[in-house]
């Protein structure tokens, strides 16, 4: 009973846990973002905020440091021995993820101690297996239509921006073969047979992902994001860019969607990637721009992209939804204070807090979604911004935007960073299957086979002197287009040899079966395999990835509101 007790309290004293009555229905929580400029009853932030000049460090600042530390520590010993003691606070927790959570804890409270970044990205290693290619370009004027008309007036085309490509290894050999081809046969190799590009085996590295990284948009950057940017090239196979765009305070609102746009109309138009083969990924704030890009798009009467992959988007900048509270305990997302100088929402809007905050480009749950592309949108259950994310996707799903919800068991905001969790690779498969699979065949325009003028394009940005090897630990082994090449020819050699051996055992391991049926059905489900997804209310656990399932196998997707309860909700227990 003791024991009991003391469990009571300390999850009590660490948890927040309000008592839920009489919970509002999806619809009548949804009427509180129907109109842009009229500011929900249940917002958690004040209008009335404004920005200040920073934090200025006084000598009696001193002792806040050592109170810190030894609050930190004092918090992070309790919750490791109560996750050996008496569990984790989420039943399926590692112990990484207790020690994650307990950092993060509060430390919005103690932001004036230092500019703490909210990306995470160097507590975990970065995945392996990638080249990239950092790439600067001038923004120029486009013309832009709507609240980007400004902005674009004031270029004078002489301003850069910078971003990064990422190549998984398989993709770049495959891509410098067909290079190495297409110079062989010369002008020949520029004709496409149209009555058989559906089996033209390049349609399937076609595809080109434009990420927006995520961080509150006042930190981070491409290069911090490659422990997402990497796995989703290599899953994919496909070409990624990842745009560093300007952060806050430095540039507010829509100075970071000005940036966005330009870096989709330079793929487009100068690079000639086709809009249909461009598909729109990002993770929180990233994901809103991304939405708050389709949105500016249409709006405006250009083409849209493909798709959309949306990893814990920040859609509503209100801080409106009761998750805020209920999972404050657990994410590793420190709730922003009214009195913190390193307020996010505060830095991103700046002077116009009270003008845009409710504006659909900057919380995208206050806009309209119809004619918007199919979007595949994971989140945790156990992150703050979950309640905004299940309505973001019933809003979208009403307005008839094909929508995939992936809601994870006791994850946590852009759990895909997470290379130790083993939901990430989950995830990361349910991207594959989405992109290579499903959205080719329901997205308004099929992705077209990129013709010569567009690979030597894409050739030039990505295969220079400027690329370089990324290994897992984030060190650049290699740099320099001769060093690239070389090793890459080595891996290559190394790479067929062992296939030939792996290929040898499977075959003599096949050899003492008896039935040549069986060995022919073995061989025929070597190597692909496909993931398997389920549609419920309940929730289910998915079956292995090593699971073989036939070709067509289809991703639920919401085809109507009364079609299902919770859009097109998968939900995984792990």
């Amino acid at each position: 009973m003791f024991r009991d007790s003391l469990r009571l309290l300390y999850h009590g004293d660490n948890a927040s846990s309000p008592v839920i009555t009489n919970k509002p229905s999806t619809v009548t929580l949804l009427r509180e973002f129907d109109t842009p400029g009229v500011f929900p009853a249940s917002a958690r932030l004040d209008r009335s905020l404004k920005t200040t000049n920073g934090f200025s460090m006084k000598v009696w600042d001193v002792w806040k440091y050592p109170a810190f530390a030894f609050n930190k520590v004092s918090s992070l010993a309790l919750d490791v021995i109560s996750h050996h003691v008496w569990g984790p606070r989420r039943k399926s927790w590692g112990i990484e993820m207790t020690i994650l959570s307990s950092l993060m804890r509060d430390v919005s409270r103690h932001a004036a101690l230092a500019d703490i970044a909210m990306s995470i990205g160097g507590l975990v290693p970065l995945p392996s297996d990638a080249l990239v290619t950092p790439v600067t370009f001038r923004v120029r004027k486009r013309k832009l239509r709507g609240i980007l008309e400004t902005c674009d007036a004031m270029e004078d085309e002489k301003r850069e921006l910078s971003g990064e490509w990422i190549i998984g290894k398989r993709l770049w050999q495959s891509l410098q073969s067909d290079y190495k081809s297409t110079r062989k046969t010369g002008e020949g190799a520029g004709f496409i047979d149209h009555t058989k590009i559906d089996h033209d085996p390049r349609k399937g590295q076609s595809r080109v992902i434009l990420y927006i990284h995520g961080g509150a948009y006042y930190s981070s950057s491409a290069a911090a994001q490659r422990m997402l940017t990497i796995p989703l090239s290599k899953y994919t196979n496909a070409r990624v860019f990842a745009v560093d765009y300007r952060l806050a305070p430095e540039t507010v609102f829509p100075g970071q969607l000005h940036d966005v746009v330009s870096t989709y109309f330079r793929l487009t138009d100068d690079l000639r990637v086709p809009p249909e083969n461009l598909v729109v990924a990002g993770d929180s704030a990233g994901a809103a721009l991304g939405l708050a890009l389709l949105l500016y798009l249409r709006d405006n009467g250009y083409t849209l992209p493909g798709g959309a992959l949306l990893f814990s988007p920040w859609v509503d900048l209100t801080l409106s939804c009761e998750s805020w509270d209920t999972n404050a305990a657990c994410d590793i997302i420190p709730t922003p204070g009214p009195t913190a100088h390193l307020h996010p929402v505060i830095m991103y809007l700046g002077d116009g807090l009270e003008q845009y905050i409710t504006h659909p480009y900057a919380s995208p749950l206050f806009g309209k979604f119809d004619g918007l592309p199919p979007m595949l949108i994971q989140c945790g259950d156990a992150e703050v911004l979950h309640d905004e994310i299940v309505l973001l996707s019933h809003k979208a799903s009403l307005a008839g935007v094909q929508v995939q919800l992936e809601t994870y068991e006791d994850a946590v905001h852009v759990f895909q960073a997470f290379p130790f969790l083993s939901v990430a690779t989950t995830a990361f498969i349910s991207c594959r299957e989405f992109v290579r699979h499903k959205l080719p065949r329901i997205q308004n325009h099929s992705p077209q086979v990129l013709d010569e003028d567009t690979e030597i394009c894409l050739e030039n940005d990505t295969d220079n002197d400027n690329v370089r090897v990324v290994r897992g630990d984030g060190v650049e082994t290699n740099s320099g287009w001769q060093e690239v090449q070389e090793q890459m020819a080595r891996e290559s050699v190394d790479t067929s040899y062992e296939a030939q051996l792996t290929l040898r055992r499977i075959q003599s391991a096949l050899s003492v079966v008896s039935e040549r049926s069986v060995a022919s059905q073995y061989l025929e489900d070597w190597p692909p395999h496909r993931k398997k997804f389920t549609l419920s209310s309940a929730p289910t656990r998915p079956s292995s990835p090593s699971e073989s399932l036939p070709p067509h196998i289809n991703i639920p997707f919401a085809a109507s509101w009364a079609a299902m309860t919770s859009v097109a909700s998968t939900t995984y227990l792990v």
